[in-house]
């Protein structure tokens, strides 16, 4: 993307329990996108993914279909990083040219409790940051440019400068009324709903404290997976909007 026109495909890209599905439910608020939750996660996870009723099964399908889909009108999309896509990361024109490619990110600490809360069998490359970290940098690399980064502390304690911040850095329009919806859940995350229990509760932006989270710095395994992926977190948070 070289001109300064609005993306035809605006993605982004979020570790884990980042609160990046609360981010989703705001761009679909808005109203000036399609949108698509999850399509190469759904992939993995799944083997196959209905992207706007086509069902594809390898990233070579999805990649074409997400351009199908553009070609009628913008398109939004958010997926996580607790895998890596070598098919995305494969295709330098997607990458460059035709999508803009924004990431949300979140201290570790608290992804890996969060994680944690919902699948205590979470892996090491299941945190994501040193996927979301090569992705950002295949980004940075193809395009000369740095991503927009979004830290989710700000977005919770700054929400109205975030986006703002955001919606410059994608080229779009702030539209305030965005920022509040009503709490519910969505088809677009029926199939992993689990992993979407606050953002279905919510009507905002919210920090909500967790009295029942592991101990992530005491734990003998889970604190190795701090400690992994920290020095990811730490690169791109240097890149934080308003930071």
């Amino acid at each position: 993307m070289r001109s300064a026109e609005a993306p035809r495909i605006l993605a982004l890209w979020s570790a884990p329990r980042c609160r990046s599905t609360a981010f989703f439910r705001m761009m679909s608020e808005r109203g000036d996108f399609r949108l698509l939750h999850e399509p190469f996660s759904y992939l993995m996870e799944f083997g196959s993914v209905d992207a706007a009723g086509r069902k594809v099964a390898d990233e070579a399908g999805l990649l074409a279909r997400i351009r199908e889909l553009a070609a009628d009108g913008p398109l939004f999309f958010k997926d996580t990083t607790d895998e890596r896509y070598p098919g995305l990361l494969a295709d330098p024109p997607f990458l460059a040219e035709d999508a803009l490619h924004t990431f949300i990110i979140r201290h570790p600490r608290e992804t890996i409790a969060s994680y944690h809360a919902i699948n205590p069998e979470v892996q090491l490359h299941q945190i994501g940051f040193e996927a979301q970290y090569e992705l950002f940098e295949r980004v940075r690399e193809l395009t000369g440019t740095v991503p927009a980064v979004v830290d989710a502390a700000d977005l919770v304690e700054a929400p109205e400068r975030t986006v703002r911040a955001y919606c410059a850095a994608a080229r779009i329009p702030y539209l305030p009324e965005a920022l509040q919806w009503r709490s519910g859940s969505r088809e677009e995350w029926a199939p992993t709903e689990k992993w979407h229990r606050d953002a279905s509760a919510s009507s905002g932006f919210e920090k909500k404290e967790r009295a029942d989270r592991v101990d992530v710095d005491g734990h003998p395994v889970l604190s190795k997976y701090l400690e992994h992926h920290l020095p990811f977190y730490e690169k791109l948070r240097a890149h934080r909007l308003g930071g």
